[in-house]
C-alpha cells in the first residue's frame, strides 16, 4: 500500500489541537518487522496494523501486565500505543480531519496468568482516541490477555477506522 502522505494536518485540525492541549507528541511511525503494511484501506475503511508501545525515550515497553508491570504503568503503555496509532493514521491519509470515526480497536495485553483487568490497560488508548477526536473516537473494542507478544511488549492494539467520503476526492 502506498503511504504517501495525502495532505497536511494545518491549524485548521481539531485532533491536532487536542493533542496539543493535552501534551501529547505524536511518535515517528515504527517501521514494520515483517512483511506488512502499516495499514490498509477499502473504500472508506482503514485498517490498522497492530502497534506497540513506544515510549517518550524511543524503546518499546516490555514485561508482563499483573506481574513486573503495574495496570497504571500498562494504561500508560496503551495510550502510548494509541499515539502510534494516531501517528499511522496521520501518514497514511495526511491529516487526521479525514478521520470520520475510529470503529474498532482490539487491544492484546501481555498478561500474566492470573491477571483480569485487561479493559483497564485498554482504556488507555481508548481514552486517548475519546480525548483527541471527541464523538468520532467512540469505537466498539476488545481487550483480551496473552500469553505473550512479539518482542515481550506489554501491549498490542489494532483498530479500524472510518475515512471521511472527502479523502477519496482528495486522493
Amino acid at each position: 500500500m502506498n503511504t504517501q502522505r495525502r495532505g497536511t494536518a494545518g491549524p485548521e485540525c481539531v485532533a491536532d489541537r487536542r493533542l496539543a492541549e493535552l501534551g501529547h507528541v505524536i511518535p515517528p511511525t515504527p517501521a514494520p518487522v515483517g512483511n506488512f503494511d502499516l495499514g490498509s484501506i477499502d473504500g472508506t475503511t482503514l485498517y490498522l496494523s497492530g502497534q506497540g508501545p513506544v515510549l517518550e525515550c524511543g524503546r518499546l515497553a516490555t514485561g508482563k501486565v499483573g506481574l513486573d508491570v503495574p495496570v497504571h504503568e500498562a494504561f500508560h503503555h496503551a495510550q502510548r500505543t494509541g499515539l502510534v496509532l494516531i501517528a499511522a493514521i496521520r501518514e497514511i491519509l495526511g491529516s487526521l480531519e479525514h478521520v470520520a470515526q475510529i470503529r474498532r480497536v482490539f487491544g492484546m495485553v501481555n498478561a500474566g496468568p492470573d491477571f483480569v483487568d485487561h479493559p483497564a490497560v485498554i482504556d488507555g488508548c481508548s481514552n486517548l482516541f475519546c480525548d483527541v477526536f471527541g464523538e468520532r473516537g467512540r469505537h466498539a473494542r476488545t481487550a483480551v490477555g496473552m500469553g505473550s507478544l512479539p518482542g515481550n511488549i506489554t501491549v498490542e492494539i489494532d483498530a479500524i477506522v472510518s475515512i471521511s467520503p472527502d479523502w477519496n476526492a482528495l486522493r
